[in-house]
């Protein structure tokens, strides 16, 4: 099950176009689901299966990130997480449960070994398939990575994550509401993308102001939230109720070296969590991003794939 039914691209105005992926498909990974996927880079390189943020869908790979991935000579696929896009609904009861799906995606793609990526909400996803897969799982990047607030390996300080965790016996029964509201919500501002854009990024903190201002993440974000995601938007629910709960896994036993980048300035995640998590993982870096803050990690995506690349066959750092 390789191929998709390809929709029309809708154009936004005022929005420079964006080059498409190089391939995208859907991948059957039980009875009645199946996953959609983007695929950008070498179709003969290393495998990296980037896991994009909450919100965000197969496309969500920084222009900056897609030429890397060229030049290095990276197969970077792009998985959408279950309610988003071409991916069927489903609701984990922890992330721990991603991994089977992503490991039958990845029998699908060929590779034996891989990297993973995870960007601000698609973090813990990468994280899970780290733990679960050690044998397969080289390396592990993240990008302002969400951490732990519920269970043995949470933070203590006080985020808006937190929210996830207080509230989380509202949010769980209310999944597939909360994905039907937000896509009823969404497809009608369609052709003032560019303005509600351009709206939304004024009112972010500086370091974002500074990334989103790039006219190519514009193409690139409204490509993806208006393309590819359109078909559905529940995913964003499953990974709201999921931050609340315990991930299903400790952190302290993923064995792959795991390279993270933070913002200092994040507003969404504070550099503490990432600190926290840090100390609990069994080899990590932790580069911190002075001024940036939850969203400056796209502007990074060249150097978290040239870090990949270069520790794949190296010895797990201490």
């Amino acid at each position: 099950m390789g191929a998709v039914l390809r929709l029309p691209r809708i154009p936004t105005p005022g929005v420079r176009p964006i080059e498409p992926p190089r391939h995208e498909g859907v991948v059957r990974v039980g009875r009645r689901r199946a996953l959609g996927y983007a695929e950008f880079g070498d179709p003969a390189g290393r495998l990296v299966l980037w896991h994009h943020g909450t919100p965000g869908a197969r496309r969500q790979i920084p222009p900056v990130g897609r030429r890397a991935a060229e030049r290095l000579g990276v197969r970077l696929v792009c998985v959408e997480r279950p309610g988003i896009g071409d991916s069927t609904d489903h609701r984990y009861r922890s992330f721990r449960e991603w991994a089977d799906d992503a490991e039958t995606l990845v029998d699908h793609l060929g590779p034996d070994r891989f990297a993973v990526v995870g960007l601000s909400g698609g973090g813990p996803y990468a994280l899970a398939v780290a733990h679960e897969l050690p044998d397969r799982v080289t390396a592990v990047g993240l990008l302002g990575s969400v951490c732990p607030v519920a269970g043995p390996d949470a933070a203590v300080d006080a985020s808006i994550v937190h929210l996830a965790a207080r509230f989380r016996h509202l949010i769980a029964p209310f999944r597939s509401m909360m994905g039907v509201g937000l896509r009823a919500a969404l497809v009608p501002l369609t052709p003032l993308a560019h303005t509600v854009y351009s709206l939304y990024a004024s009112r972010m903190p500086e370091g974002d102001r500074l990334v989103f201002a790039d006219p190519e993440i514009e193409a690139m974000f409204i490509d993806d939230l208006v393309n590819a995601s359109r078909r559905r938007f529940g995913g964003i629910a499953h990974d709201v109720a999921l931050f609340g709960r315990p991930w299903g896994f400790p952190l302290a036993g993923i064995r792959a070296p795991v390279f993270w980048w933070h913002g200092d300035a994040d507003n969404l995640v504070p550099l503490a969590h990432a600190h926290h998590a840090v100390e609990l993982l069994d080899s990590c870096q932790l580069a911190v991003r002075p001024g940036e803050s939850h969203l400056g990690g796209f502007a990074a995506a060249d150097d978290v794939l040239q870090t990949i690349v270069d520790a794949w066959s190296a010895p797990a750092p201490r």
